[in-house]
């Protein structure tokens, strides 16, 4: 196995004018969070501190929400949440195969086996062919909200509801996201949300938190995050070291009050982004719905002739523009997922958008030049081809 990936992936992704990665724009104002955390140093706040206490205050804020537990990250989000559901070995859990790694490995942690359902061409579950797949061995609808576009959560909870079986919402890519006027993560009896470095909301290494619908299941994922500790000598379960760390929680809680103008500027970039390249041959958009607001974690566009996905990629990282394929290899074609015995073909939908697709920059931190810059480079592209 090769060493560490990620330090080279960073030094690539500096060189880079117009990149997804905009941290040190992010936290230019670095010296205000360090003041905070001297606080958490003196008074050694460091594991479950007040931080984390007042970030789940201010999450429920935001999101207009009663019950919210702090975690490690994204993925202990999910699998806490399938775990609470009494997920087990044997068990099955329906989700998407174009998803990031960590919904799949949450479902196989907590001991199931994830059953694969085709997209529909907004790149989210095909909300009407999650029934066909449901059987006694089901304990849980886990849908991804990809690229912060919320899915169909109308017709998945009419179909929970029929089957009783719970949804699990994986919206690691979609805080704030709003579909009917309510924010992701409130439809399911779970809503799992990431802290990663380049998520919408984001902190300085890894970090989640869940959205409960319920009181039991609130104070059960608190057990679990912590040991199943209720004090520092008494265990009332077995459980997880799942904390969100106190410093963590104090980058997240100074992003807090950005958060609102972050999601604004995304929309504004990836809307300014398509309206002028629409109408270009041979790209293809997602429809967009009066009923949702995307949040726009990714902006993705697809190829119709597939053959140029690769050429156009190479074309803009030459000109500075940080093109990223997000990602080429479904869920049920990566090696991992061999012993599920899926084949190519299997989720045609899903295996032309991972063929075809292209995601840009849309950061808060671009300019109007970086915005302009990137649709000339396209539209010269495309024509050239055409």
């Amino acid at each position: 196995m090769k060493k560490n990936f990620l330090v080279e992936q960073y030094k690539d992704d500096k060189k880079i004018n117009i990149s997804h990665n905009y941290l040190s724009e992010q936290f230019s104002d670095y010296k205000k969070i360090f003041k905070k955390i001297e606080k958490v140093i003196k008074f050694n706040d460091f594991t479950l501190g007040s931080e984390v206490d007042k970030f789940e205050k201010n999450i429920g804020k935001l999101l207009n929400t009663k019950y919210v537990v702090a975690v490690g990250s994204g993925t202990d989000a999910l699998m806490l949440s399938l775990k609470a559901l009494g997920v087990r070995e044997g068990d099955e859990v329906i989700t998407t195969p174009y998803t990031f790694y960590a919904t799949i490995g949450a479902i196989v942690t907590a001991g199931a086996k994830p059953v694969f359902v085709d997209v529909d061409e907004d790149y989210n579950i095909n909300v009407d062919k999650i029934e066909n797949k449901i059987n006694k061995k089901t304990k849980a609808i886990l849908p991804v909200h990809w690229s912060g576009r919320i899915c169909n959560m109308k017709k998945i909870k009419m179909i929970s509801s029929k089957y009783g079986v719970p949804i699990v919402e994986d919206a690691c890519h979609a805080i704030s996201a709003r579909y009917y006027k309510n924010f992701a993560g409130k439809f399911g009896d779970f809503g799992c949300f990431s802290l990663h470095p380049l998520k919408n909301l984001n902190v300085w290494g890894d970090g989640g938190f869940v959205i409960v619908k319920n009181k039991k299941q609130y104070q059960n994922l608190r057990l679990m995050r912590n040991h199943g500790l209720v004090s520092r000598n008494k265990n009332l379960i077995f459980g997880y070291n799942s904390r969100l760390d106190t410093i963590q929680a104090v980058v997240a809680n100074h992003l807090l009050k950005k958060i609102k103008n972050i999601t604004k500027k995304r929309i504004r970039n990836s809307l300014y982004l398509e309206k002028r390249l629409k109408f270009l041959n041979g790209l293809i958009f997602k429809e967009r719905s009066k009923h949702l607001v995307e949040v726009f974690h990714l902006y993705e566009f697809r190829l119709q002739n597939y053959k140029l996905r690769e050429p156009l990629v190479k074309y803009l990282r030459k000109n500075n523009i940080d093109a990223k394929i997000h990602y080429p290899i479904p869920m049920h074609l990566q090696p991992a997922a061999k012993k599920y015995s899926y084949k190519k073909g299997d989720f045609p939908i899903c295996e032309k958008i991972a063929k075809s697709t292209v995601s840009l920059p849309v950061h808060e931190h671009l300019k109007k030049k970086n915005l302009d810059k990137m649709i000339s480079k396209i539209k010269f592209f495309m024509n050239k081809e055409s």
